[in-house]
């Protein structure tokens, strides 16, 4: 609403029908003459207090709607901006057909005086607060003071929003929020520490705190605000029974979206931080400033914090082809985040941001630009990075002091490709896995990585026992039900960890891992495989409380009985070990070297665990028959692995593991080798089970070996999805409350930090 600088003409991205940018940009005046689809962003400013919205009356000389009353600011975005930042520095678009809008709500706690405002003659003539509900019923009514919106499409939904947002049922909600955390069975995990010399246990208290700074990192790694609204929830944990449920269910899902509901949001912008800023406007007699809400998407960015919230896949592919090839690798490094140099600080800002922008109109140009991990999260990592040293100077193993050093060093460096060959040779008492690994935040691409760690005692016992696996990598490699030119020759047996968790911080949100297959670098999966790391209390733990009811409720009478832990437990092995043969370093049919990875994107790591699992069962067959295990597994596996299903896809369809175990039970399903009785249990096909087993390995194989993204795409299209047969057992284990999964508490890790 201030005087706007002078400037170029405008220019403006052109967008495909679906509103995918198509990297070219076009003159304002052109877009418009030809009909072009392009992009705007309308702001809705609501004062919480009073529930009203501001408006703002059109100035008598605008070519559209000149005169009327109109929403709070909008405008279009020019060529090579962000609705983000152009959402609050142009105030001069038209609402016109082939227009995508991104609308923004955004809420202080009081009106805004109206005193506060500088008005531009050229635009804007009047301002005023109006009731919510006023101004919907005169766009329903289509009052000719007002500009035209049809509240029967999206621009309802904002009035239906702001509706359930402050007109909640205290009660119903608690119960809604008590119901959510009912899923999460609580299980408290230990595990002795006999072995462990004193310097050893001072140590364990060192890294057990850097594993805390992960903790830190990855709340920030996930959304950009969820540092300051898990302040927000901590502190207001005792007002209410509702606040409690609030904090306690957050610190389960670690942000505002729900793990086992399809990231749906379970809090509101209501629930959120407010903010003060005492100078967002010229200074206002008795007004203290602007107090806004940290409001949150109701939708999970699909690209975490590692991108721009509101940069696509177009831009990002129109950007790194304009790179030099080391540019690109560092773009789609697991160790870096994608920023814009436009980008900037909201809180700071917010005076510039809405009442006295600057219109950016430019040509087409990039924004955006790679920064490594250890400069984006430098105070945490050098935090980390101390702690792991003064633990690596402690400890008696040499493997584990190589892997502390080298840990820390990597934490500064960005580099960490010698940490974790450290921790692939780890061979102590003491276990430890900590850094940046797994790539299921990144919704967009599956490039970018986040902090984890899981620290343990090493079971030697159990650890021993299972050699087997990693024996014979080279042999499962050969005799995968695939076509032979896809077959690796050079498979390195994986070492394989049997472990009883003391401690997991980071990356650790809702479901918890049984077990994990690393490290994710191509490079080092290709020279020197990769290692397993088994949870065994964990999976204890879900085999007691999960898969033994879901076998009660969802196994026939005849085949209940074959449901076992040492099944469970030996695919859970297995699985792990299938991570680490298949196709990983691909041939693309053009001759171009590539990953599996790269040519997959965001399809990768659904695939790669479904991948695993059904590998894995044809693996454990495939061992049976070499007499390596026993036959008792023969059957027993199968009707383990059947159980499980239920209790994978319990965890939406949302993510990688639920996902690629719904796509399973489908394909099983549908071939008979799983059958749906009458009663609404389930039982294995014997007859059928193992050939179905073989065909789906041989189809994600061949996938993955032909980098086929649109095979994987049409897969998934086909048996991710809901059926009515799952819905049945889910809706089973609904009723009978079986706890979808648990939520650890660690008692020794709170001892050594008292």
């Amino acid at each position: 609403m201030a005087e706007p600088h002078l400037q170029e003409e405008e220019y403006l991205d052109v967008l495909t029908k679906t509103g995918e940018k198509t990297g070219v940009s076009k003159p304002r005046r052109d877009v418009h003459q030809d009909g072009d689809y392009h992009q705007a962003v309308h702001i809705w400013i609501f004062a919480e207090s009073t529930q009203e919205l501001l408006l703002q009356k059109r100035a008598d000389c605008k070519d559209s709607w000149p005169g009327l009353w109109d929403i709070s600011s909008a405008g279009h975005i020019s060529a090579g901006d962000s609705s983000l930042i152009t959402a609050h520095v142009t105030n001069n678009g038209k609402f016109i057909n082939n227009e995508y809008s991104d609308v923004y709500l955004v809420t202080t706690l009081d009106p805004i005086p109206l005193e506060a405002f500088t008005l531009q003659d050229t635009e804007v003539s009047d301002v005023k607060y109006i009731s919510y509900g006023e101004y919907r019923s005169c766009l329903a009514k289509e009052d000719p003071e007002y500009v035209p919106y049809d509240i029967n499409k999206q621009y309802g939904l904002l009035f239906d929003i702001i509706t359930r947002r402050y007109k909640e049922n205290t009660e119903a909600r608690s119960l809604a929020l008590q119901k959510q955390l009912d899923r999460y069975a609580p299980v408290s995990l230990t595990a002795e520490l006999t072995g462990l010399t004193n310097a050893d246990k001072e140590a364990l208290l060192l890294i057990t705190m850097a594993a805390m700074i992960m903790d830190e990192i990855f709340y920030l790694q996930v959304w950009y605000s969820n540092p300051a609204l898990r302040e927000w929830l901590k502190e207001h944990a005792d007002v209410s029974q509702l606040d409690s449920l609030k904090w306690m269910y957050y610190l389960i899902n670690k942000s505002p979206w729900s793990c086992l509901d399809e990231n749906e949001a379970f809090l509101t912008t209501a629930d959120s931080a407010i903010k003060l800023l005492p100078e967002a406007t010229k200074p206002i007699t008795g007004w203290k400033g602007l107090e806004y809400r940290a409001a949150f998407p109701m939708l999970k960015p699909p690209g975490a914090n590692f991108y721009p919230p509101d940069m696509d896949k177009m831009e990002f592919k129109l950007w790194k082809r304009s790179l030099k090839a080391d540019q690109q690798q560092d773009a789609m490094s697991f160790f870096t985040v994608i920023k814009r140099h436009s980008q900037v600080n909201w809180d700071s800002s917010l005076y510039n941001l809405i009442f006295d922008g600057i219109n950016r109109s430019a040509g087409p140009a990039c924004d955006l630009y790679s920064i490594p991990f250890s400069h984006e999260y430098h105070s945490f990592l050098t935090s980390a990075s101390e702690l792991l040293h003064k633990a690596g100077d402690l400890v008696s193993s040499p493997s584990l002091k190589r892997l502390l050093h080298c840990k820390a060093d990597a934490f500064l460096s960005n580099d960490y490709y010698d940490s974790d060959i450290a921790w692939m040779e780890l061979d102590s008492k003491l276990d430890v896995t900590i850094g940046p690994y797994e790539t299921y935040e990144d919704a967009l691409f599956g490039y970018k990585a986040t902090f984890e760690a899981f620290i343990g005692v090493r079971d030697e016992k159990a650890t021993a026992q299972l050699k087997l696996f990693g024996d014979n990598l080279q042999v499962l490699e050969q005799n995968l039900p695939m076509d032979n030119a896809y077959k690796s020759k050079d498979i390195i047996a994986a070492p394989i960890r049997v472990v009883q968790l003391l401690f997991n911080a980071g990356d650790v949100k809702g479901p918890q891992t049984i077990a994990f297959n690393l490290p994710n670098d191509e490079r080092i999966v290709k020279d020197r495989g990769t290692a397993m790391v088994i949870l065994k209390n964990v999976s204890e733990a879900k085999f007691k409380q999960i898969l033994q009811p879901i076998a009660d409720a969802c196994i026939s009478k005849e085949q209940h009985e074959l449901v076992d832990f040492e099944s469970f437990f030996t695919h859970t092995i297995c699985h792990e070990c299938c991570h680490g043969i298949g196709p990983h370093t691909i041939t693309l049919p053009d001759g171009r070297k590539s990953t599996v990875r790269l040519e997959l994107q965001d399809l990768h790591s659904t695939l790669e665990e479904a991948k695993a699992d059904i590998v894995g069962l044809w693996a454990l067959k495939f061992l049976i028959r070499k007499h390596l295990l026993p036959e008792s597994l023969d059957k027993s596996m199968y009707v383990s692995f059947l159980a499980g299903c239920f209790r994978s896809v319990r965890f939406g369809l949302e993510e990688a593991h639920g996902k690629g175990q719904a796509l399973q039970f489908n394909w099983l399903l549908e071939k008979e080798a799983f059958i749906l009785h009458p009663d609404e249990t389930f039982s294995v096909n014997f007859e059928k089970v193992e050939e179905a087993v073989e065909s789906l390995s041989r189809t994600l194989l061949t996938i993955q070996a032909k980098g086929d993204k649109e095979g994987a795409s049409l897969l998934f299209q086909k048996y991710c999805i809901m059926t009515q047969p799952l819905k049945v057992a889910l809706q089973k284990l609904e009723c009978i409350h079986v706890p979808v999964d648990i939520a650890p508490t660690f008692p020794l890790a709170k001892i050594l930090l008292e």
